[in-house]
């Protein structure tokens, strides 16, 4: 394992992603329990795409008081059938949420009649619970959440809100061959449902994991691009307690 740090945000590099998501899972651990000494509960916002896989799968195996975590995911496509695979609440359900025993685990529904009311009750819920951790990816457009570069906002107003997915965004949900993703862009929705940029930042701790040679631009400009909107993921540099994890294709353009 290599490390580095630019600004605020410290770097992990590992041999692969196996490795990766162990140790992200093994650091993420220890501060769940870190904080479950000192709070009743607490509260965790997840990601969901297929570069979470190994964390979530080493996270679900941890010793952990799971029913004193309210769980929450960042994101959801807008339309989708509530049974569909790619749905980011379904995918974590299958990966995470129905593995453990959680206190409450809170859904977006980007199927909801009125979907500025759901922006809202969720709102009402993320303030009600205040992030302690928050878990997230980097998209090959640097977007974190659905914080493409065209809506990211890092003074927006609100905490969450509907926004339409930019073309690098949606191809990247494209793999034939995982059943979570999809067979071709035109299944893709076009929108979706976002926790914004500083409702993401006001988790006392984050951690980013985002393996594989698809996201070595991403990281390449998460970490020499000057700290923007246009690329979203620069904003971890100013988190106070955030922790970025990497394998060796993802930081193969850092050398």
């Amino acid at each position: 394992m290599r490390e580095l740090k630019k600004e605020n945000l410290a770097v992990k590099i590992f041999e692969n992603r196996e490795l990766m998501g162990a140790a992200a899972a093994t650091v993420a651990a220890d501060k769940i329990v870190e904080l479950l000494k000192k709070k009743e509960f607490i509260n965790i916002v997840f990601a969901a795409a297929p570069s979470q896989n190994e964390f979530l799968a080493n996270l679900s195996e941890k010793q952990i008081d799971w029913k004193r975590v309210n769980a929450f995911h960042m994101d959801e496509y807008v339309g989708l059938n509530n049974n569909a695979p790619q749905l980011f609440g379904n995918f974590l359900k299958e990966r995470f949420f129905g593995k453990v025993s959680l206190r409450n685990t809170f859904y977006l529904n980007g199927s909801a009649p009125d979907l500025g009311q759901e922006c809202k009750r969720y709102t009402e819920l993320l303030e009600k619970y205040p992030t302690d951790i928050v878990f997230l990816g980097i998209g090959e457009n640097t977007h974190v959440a659905f914080n493409d570069p065209h809506v990211a906002d890092f003074n927006d107003p609100v905490m969450v809100k509907i926004v339409d997915l930019d073309e690098k965004n949606r191809t990247q949900q494209v793999d034939p061959g995982d059943p979570s993703c999809f067979n071709h862009i035109e299944e893709v929705p076009t929108h979706a449902i976002t926790l914004t940029v500083p409702a993401l930042f006001k988790a006392d701790y984050a951690y980013a994991i985002a393996p594989g040679e698809k996201k070595a631009d991403a990281i390449y400009h998460t970490l020499n691009e000057e700290i923007q909107e246009n690329y979203p993921s620069t904003i971890l540099r100013k988190h106070p307690n955030a922790v970025l994890f990497i394998d060796e294709k993802s930081a193969e353009k850092l050398i």
